[in-house]
């Protein structure tokens, strides 16, 4: 079984995805050129940011797949960004039949959107989280929105930050912080170990929160079994 994966992010996305590959689907290997598939490798490409990676890289994505006929899956993650997660498959998928893209029958598109951002998922983790932090910064985003106890998906933002997912990173930073971890997008610590990530499961599996990850670990499970 060979995944063909397109990120979204510029930076951040490149390195935790493999990092939280390597763990739900341990049999899998990177490989770095997509022609050097053979058996339970994965390829992934960076398609810098949304929309250059639905206007300059899913087509070529599709091109290569079909023409290499190595993946059984092509995968595309993304950000959910400003608008709701249905309006952003909408644009997708109204993409891909307005330029008649088609992908070979023997692979199967998956599309992850990550609502607002992969930051969003990581603000599950409440193992990580500190009720009583240091950190006036910290206290003001709790003051405003508690992601302990509510869906950190459905966390709006405050007025100082132009986009939910600066504020959402943001928040992150500032909660990581508190536990002495310097977490950036170049550098993504803290949310890369098995640890953090089996937080992320633990919550999205005994809530409804976070449920756009719920929905990349049930991609990660349908292609184990696979």
């Amino acid at each position: 079984m060979n995944i063909y994966l397109l990120v979204e992010g510029r930076r951040t996305e490149k390195k935790v995805y493999p990092k939280w590959i390597s763990y739900l689907i341990p049999e899998l290997t990177e490989v770095i050129n997509p022609r050097s598939a053979t058996k339970n490798n994965y390829y992934i490409f960076n398609g810098n940011g949304f929309p250059s990676i639905l206007d300059n890289h899913l087509r070529n994505s599709v091109e290569e797949v079909n023409e290499l006929r190595l993946y059984d899956y092509l995968v595309m993650c993304i950000d959910a960004d400003e608008v709701k997660v249905e309006e952003r498959r909408k644009e997708v998928f109204d993409f891909i039949e307005t330029n008649a893209i088609k992908l070979n029958p023997n692979t199967e598109f998956i599309l992850i959107i990550q609502n607002r951002c992969i930051e969003t998922w990581c603000l599950g983790n409440r193992k990580v989280y500190k009720r009583r932090p240091r950190s006036e910064e910290l206290r003001q985003y709790i003051g405003f929105y508690n992601v302990h106890t509510n869906d950190p998906e459905l966390m709006g933002k405050l007025e100082a930050h132009e986009t939910h997912a600066q504020f959402h990173a943001s928040y992150l930073t500032e909660m990581l912080a508190e536990r002495n971890i310097r977490y950036t997008k170049n550098f993504p610590r803290g949310i890369v170990e098995q640890d953090y990530l089996d937080e992320l499961i633990k919550r999205s599996t005994k809530s409804n929160h976070i449920q756009t990850f719920r929905y990349f670990l049930d991609f990660c499970k349908k292609s184990k079994v696979k």
